[in-house]
């Protein structure tokens, strides 16, 4: 049973969402921040991404953008460019990519949910990547950006999210690095509020998306002021994090593509033989050829595409984790023939997500800065579930979603 609550918002006013705005701080680095940020003090990269506010070459885990973060974050509500709500309430968070429209309900998901596995994750976290996030949280006492959750289809819910995306919208803009569309509603009828609680208390398990360190991030912060408050009674605002909450089946996952330096000392026909064990090969010619289900890959090499598919008996259908195509990818190409061992650590290859699509797996190839790239047909949400589900982990680079979040329509204050 999954437990969450309204709260209240620290968010932009209607005229100022524009300006305040941004992608999320792990999509891109200091430099690309400090030019989309340029001359608007309101950006919320001085924020997020607080290293823009001092000299070029400034590491982000310097002592100093921490401290700085607390302060513009101040500095921002003292000067009304942040405002919080004044009563408890939920959001309907919706995304328009490619004409196709995705509607997330805001919540503050519970801290005990995720220490229980009630909140399920399918990632490993990095020990250093969480320690970020969590002193991010800490300095500011909130929040600041929200995780990615899917929760299993539920019709009061999209009934009630229809009602009001009818209705007009407190934020609606077009997002102008990538053209997508975003729109804010807010639920603050006291049913409706009800509503959405209880139908999220029938629910069995959340799954996180995307977000994993943030989400451990806000999580083991909120555990942390739970175990430090000598009067904690279990209703304080730490004891809840914010999370978008989208319907799993309304969810894009885009492939995760791969493209590596070398092929491990083989030639070209050398390695088009060796998959030839686990895979049938078919020369596509030089049109570029896109995966088009589950089990087929295709690979770009010598300026030609190749289509494979894994053979009967090379994966198991009931395994969630050995059916994945990244994982037959990983065993049958690289680990087995390439001989790349470690995704994480290896400088051998690399991962093209996202909207960059086929072409600039073509591009990196042609370029001659990598040998070849494969490309892979996307994991799907109920993959990603069943996986959550099972306890496992999946493969490192596996998945990618698209759009992403913005950051700084909603923050969540942790008092």
């Amino acid at each position: 049973m999954a437990i969450v609550k309204p709260f209240k918002g620290i968010r932009p006013p209607k005229e100022l969402v524009e300006k305040v705005e941004s992608r999320p701080y792990d999509v891109l680095d200091s430099e690309e921040a400090r030019a989309e940020a340029g001359d608007n003090e309101m950006s919320l990269y001085r924020i997020i991404k607080p290293e823009i506010n001092f000299e070029p070459g400034t590491s982000e885990y310097d002592p100093r953008v921490y401290e700085k973060a607390a302060e513009n974050f101040q500095m921002f509500q003292d000067k009304g460019w942040l405002k919080q709500d004044d009563k408890e309430q939920y959001y309907i968070y919706a995304q328009t990519m490619n004409g196709k429209t995705q509607y997330g309900l805001v919540v503050g998901a519970y801290v005990d949910d995720y220490m229980t596995g009630v909140i399920k994750k399918h990632e490993l976290t990095r020990r250093d990547k969480e320690e970020d996030r969590m002193k991010h949280v800490r300095v500011n006492n909130a929040n600041i950006e929200p995780v990615f959750f899917a929760y299993p289809d539920n019709k009061v819910l999209n009934d009630l999210i229809m009602r009001y995306a009818a209705t007009e919208p407190e934020y609606d803009f077009i997002a102008p690095i990538d053209g997508f569309g975003h729109k804010l509603w807010i639920i603050s009828d006291e049913n409706d509020i009800k509503t959405v609680t209880e139908e999220f208390r029938k629910m069995p398990a959340l799954y996180i998306a995307d977000g994993h360190h943030r989400s451990a991030a806000a999580a083991l912060v909120g555990a942390e002021k739970a175990k430090q408050n000598p009067n904690h009674k279990g209703d304080e605002e730490y004891n809840y994090f914010m999370a978008v909450c989208f319907q799993a089946s309304q969810l894009t996952i885009l492939d995760y593509n791969r493209v590596v330096k070398d092929l491990n000392g083989l030639t070209s026909e050398q390695f088009i033989e060796a998959l030839k064990k686990n895979f049938t090969v078919e020369d596509m010619g030089t049109g570029i050829y896109k995966p088009a289900k589950l089990h087929e890959f295709s690979l770009y090499l010598d300026q030609h595409w190749y289509r494979l598919e894994a053979k009967e008996g090379t994966y198991d259908n009931n395994d969630p984790i050995g059916v994945l195509d990244v994982d037959i990818s990983s065993r049958l190409i690289l680990d087995e023939i390439l001989q790349i061992g470690d995704l994480r650590s290896s400088k051998r290859i690399d991962f093209v997500g996202g909207l960059r699509g086929l072409e600039e797996l073509k591009r990196r190839v042609d370029s001659g800065e990598m040998r070849a790239a494969l490309a892979l047909y996307p994991v799907s949400m109920q993959q990603i579930m069943d996986i959550a589900d099972s306890g496992k982990i999946m493969p490192p680079k596996a998945t990618w979603f698209e759009p992403k979040l913005r950051s700084g329509l909603i923050i969540h204050k942790l008092d």
